[in-house]
């Protein structure tokens, strides 16, 4: 489990964070009477959260000590 740590925080900042952000800036500034595709916003985050996960493996990896 401690290998897998930096995919599972890099996954869930990055999921999360999209869905702030969306919120934020999106969401507040569209009229209500709008409809927008709740699963697109969704796919989105989990796109972005992959996409942080890879990078929260690759700082793993650069921060760990390789045994020889």
């Amino acid at each position: 489990m401690k290998n897998k740590a930096g995919i599972i925080i890099g996954f869930v900042l990055g999921f999360t964070g999209f869905l702030l952000l969306f919120k934020l800036i999106f969401l507040d500034h569209i009229p209500p009477e709008d409809e927008i595709a709740p699963g697109m916003v969704m796919i989105a985050a989990i796109l972005a959260g992959i996409a942080c996960a890879f990078a929260g493996r690759l700082l793993q990896k650069s921060f760990t000590k390789k045994r020889n």
